[in-house]
């Protein structure tokens, strides 16, 4: 069975590194990087997610998806649209909607940084900003209800920015397990990638 675990804008695949090495539960690991599979395609959200949703189907057979940020927002909406190639759903640090407030404070903030700044991100900072304004309408709230499949929304104590979101995830997916990691901002997997590891090979091990 393969897990793909997908990064958030702000990191590259690299940032599952520390994760996986404590993981038990290790075997068959892909981690795309979401900008090269894009295939030098433009940089909008609406091409992302067929470019993973293509990804996700060359995996074959069903599959275990772990999202955090962007990469739990693609994983949701994989979910949704193709449920019966998902057997497991894990997402950290996910909303089920874009802050619009939020987002506009990023945006403003992004603006003033030098392009430098954007080395370790996943896009650069013209696609930063064109992915990002591609997705100011994404709204999960009304369709996360239909997710079937064993589901684990993970969460940062000091991720305040989606704490709401992950209690309305664990809320409205059925049988979803809620898990809040004390002093943990958003980037979970680089931040806590001991304690994430030891719940990932929880969450893992219980469905076998």
């Amino acid at each position: 069975m393969k897990k793909i675990l997908i990064h958030g804008s702000g990191h590259k695949a690299a940032s599952w590194k520390e994760t996986i090495r404590y993981m038990k539960c290790s075997k068959d690991i892909l981690c795309p990087d979401l900008s090269a599979i894009l295939n030098g395609k433009e940089a909008t959200y609406p091409n992302l997610y067929s470019s993973f949703a293509e990804y996700c189907s060359r995996a074959g057979g069903q599959i275990d998806l772990c999202g955090i940020s962007l990469g739990g927002i693609l994983a949701l909406s994989y979910a949704l649209d193709f449920p019966e190639n998902v057997r497991s759903l894990v997402l950290i640090g996910t909303p089920h909607k874009v802050p619009k407030v939020m987002f506009g404070i990023q945006n403003m903030i992004f603006r003033f940084l030098p392009k430098s700044a954007f080395e370790g991100m996943a896009f650069d900072k013209k696609d930063t900003f064109l992915l990002g304004n591609s997705m100011k309408k994404l709204d999960f709230s009304s369709r996360v209800h239909n997710i079937k499949c064993p589901a684990l929304i993970v969460c940062g104590q000091k991720d305040s920015a989606n704490m709401k979101s992950a209690c309305f995830l664990s809320e409205n997916i059925k049988n979803a397990k809620k898990e809040i990691i004390a002093d943990t901002g958003h980037v979970v997997n680089e931040e806590s990638p001991e304690i994430l590891a030891k719940i990932l090979d929880s969450f893992y091990n219980g469905m076998e």
